[in-house]
């Protein structure tokens, strides 16, 4: 079981997605700076979260949410 998630810097217009066998600790690395890409955006918070059966269905939904209609859907979550 994978989880897509989104997650929003508190301090900046940041929004990040991406995928996971264990969101907690996922959410807890990208808060402690443990991720290169996120490191300057953080602290987070769980914006969207979304179970998925396999690890390539998580991929579809993560490169659906990376995209246009995607990010236009997270932004209408705020």
């Amino acid at each position: 079981m994978f989880t897509v998630y989104a997650i929003k810097s508190e301090f900046r217009n940041y929004i990040y997605v991406g995928f996971t066998s264990d969101i907690q600790v996922r959410i807890q690395a990208h808060n402690r700076g443990y991720n290169k890409t996120t490191k300057p955006y953080a602290p987070f918070v769980l914006i969207y979260s979304e179970k998925c059966q396999s690890r390539s269905q998580a991929r579809l939904r993560e490169k659906y949410l990376k995209s246009g209609s995607g990010k236009k859907f997270l932004k209408s979550l705020l």
